[in-house]
């Protein structure tokens, strides 16, 4: 499957992705401002960037850290436009991250949350933090152990210039929604848990929900379902 053509396709695609959660929304009983979308632009195009701007999108997605502050630099006309480093994260990319994104969604390890924090520069806001939960334990993805969160967020949680703002995780692919919604569910419950045990720290997102499960993440509570192909297309085969 090719791109989506810069023209009235990706216009279609991205009314369409923009129905489904709002259906999902409707569907799961809730309000229709309680999720929104992060557009995963990586391997795409800048211009198809531009063009989802264009179309009111304003949350950005990249995991590929020269990729995307190339594109950030030829981007930098469009206002309000929020970039969200959800790939992983090695400890020589953190100052580029640091530097160049609002969002980080992949922080796993205190190492890591603290060169992030250390690395900010002061003109910037604090840098918005998700970390990652390995909530279907598989021994090939990165993310905390759900035993380790609380521990992991109670630091991340007193770093200055970071703000701890909620979990992210990618569950083990299932073939039905009843089956998509359990480890789901399972990210939900340690959410709140955190929420109860910080207080004073602005919980208030949960990162999960792919193509594949928007549905059945809108029903868990998700507030930022992370979409590329539905939007943008398949990406190029490895």
């Amino acid at each position: 499957m090719t791109d989506i053509a810069l023209n009235e396709s990706l216009d279609s695609s991205y009314a369409q992705a923009l129905k489904r959660l709002r259906d999902a929304l409707e569907d799961a009983g809730r309000a229709q401002d309680a999720a929104k979308l992060l557009a995963v632009s990586k391997t795409k195009p800048a211009a198809m960037i531009r063009q989802a701007w264009q179309l009111g999108q304003r949350e950005f997605g990249e995991n590929y850290l020269q990729e995307a502050l190339e594109k950030q630099t030829e981007l930098t006309d469009l206002d309000g436009i929020v970039w969200h480093f959800i790939g992983p994260l090695q400890s020589n990319k953190t100052r580029s991250v640091a530097e160049h994104f609002d969002w980080v969604h992949s922080v796993d390890r205190l190492k890591i949350a603290k060169r992030l924090s250390e690395q900010r520069p002061a003109h910037l806001a604090p840098l918005n933090i998700c970390l990652q939960v390995n909530i279907s334990r598989e021994e090939s993805k990165a993310g905390v152990l759900p035993e380790a969160l609380e521990e992991l967020a109670k630091e991340v949680a007193t770093l200055p210039n970071l703000h701890l703002r909620g979990l992210m995780a990618i569950p083990a692919p299932a073939k039905d929604i009843s089956a998509q919604r359990q480890p789901l569910a399972a990210l939900r419950e340690a959410f709140t848990a955190l929420q109860s045990s910080l207080p004073d720290a602005p919980l208030d997102t949960l990162s999960m929900g792919m193509s594949d499960d928007l549905e059945a993440a809108i029903l868990e509570g998700a507030t930022l379902v992370r979409l590329g192909t539905a939007i943008f297309g398949a990406r190029p085969s490895a």
